[in-house]
């Protein structure tokens, strides 16, 4: 039951981040200077963890002696079993998130939280494509199901039924697609770099190949002239703790146990929280169709699992 919770409380802490950005923006701030921040508190954290992990791989190692902390860090994915090739790679897989980030909380300046938040969630069918397309394969009839009940919750969530594409920024709506192509990129580099490596480590370089980006597409002034020790470092922690540190660490503990499937199922739990959010505190109207809509999207991304399931208990019981 841990695992299923730490994956919950993964999800539910990265539906919270648009509400923040978007108060952030409120108050003046900038998108590198939003994504800045986060990017810093989170890079900070990250390492603190992969220190804090390899002090005690070297403690543990000292009392069981050094030949079997060497193997025990070989076998581990440890600091020191990485190479320059290991961590380069993983500092590239981290820079599909800073370019998710960066072009979500900027559709936040154009469109609603709450539909943000959808058009982010387009990655579960574009995922599929791009898995269908890489390996050229045609998805089956269950997938097509899904990408059907997703593309129809989708257009009941955004609310285009009920206002028409004409009520919205296509700017907006554009950047909030790009953000779930770039998650799709993330989702499949980041699992295919260095995957026996420790999550600790993983995170850390991940998080630092991030920033390097970011740095480089937006020089961080703010770190130099004071706005970083103001209001802005509240905003950091935020975005940081929640978004940079907490649903990594908690996935790399969770995902493991709980299996990819119902991972999703588990993580979709972040567009009904970041809707609710815009609702509460941003006042955002949010109608009962678009409910529904987010309903249906939800079952889309539970669909494929629970026919897994449903196929897995027929074998059981025919067997």
């Amino acid at each position: 039951m841990k695992y299923y919770l730490a994956v919950l409380a993964g999800a539910l802490s990265y539906g919270i981040l648009s509400t923040i950005v978007v108060l952030a923006y409120g108050q003046g701030y900038q998108l590198g200077e939003v994504v800045g921040s986060q990017l810093f508190v989170g890079f900070i954290l990250s390492w603190a963890l992969a220190l804090y992990t390899k002090f005690r791989m070297k403690r543990s190692g000292a009392k069981a002696g050094k030949a079997s902390a060497a193997a025990s860090d070989a076998k581990s994915g440890g600091f020191q079993s990485l190479t320059w090739k290991h961590r380069l790679m993983l500092m590239a897989a981290g820079t599909p998130t800073v370019m998710t980030g960066l072009v979500y909380y900027q559709s936040l300046r154009y469109i609603p939280a709450s539909l943000a938040i959808i058009l982010l969630f387009q990655f579960t069918w574009i995922s599929v494509l791009i898995q269908a397309v890489s390996k050229r394969e045609r998805p089956d009839k269950v997938m097509f199901l899904t990408l059907l009940v997703l593309f129809g919750g989708t257009l009941l969530a955004a609310g285009f039924l009920e206002h028409g594409l004409g009520e919205f920024s296509g700017w907006g709506i554009a950047l909030g697609l790009m953000s779930a192509v770039s998650y799709s990129l993330f989702l499949l580099f980041s699992g295919k770099a260095v995957p026996a490596a420790h999550p600790a480590f993983r995170s850390a370089w991940m998080v630092t190949g991030g920033l390097i980006l970011l740095c480089i597409l937006f020089p961080p002034t703010f770190l130099f002239n004071g706005l970083m020790w103001g209001q802005l470092l509240v905003f950091g922690l935020l975005l940081g703790f929640f978004g940079a540190f907490i649903p990594p660490v908690l996935f790399a503990f969770g995902v493991p146990h709980t299996g990819g499937g119902m991972a999703g199922i588990l993580g979709a739990a972040e567009l009904p929280v970041a809707v609710l959010m815009s609702s509460i505190v941003l006042h955002e109207h949010v109608s009962s169709l678009q409910w529904f809509g987010v309903i249906l999207v939800l079952l889309g991304i539970a669909l494929p699992e629970l026919y897994k399931l449903r196929a897995a208990r027929s074998r059981t019981l025919y067997s």
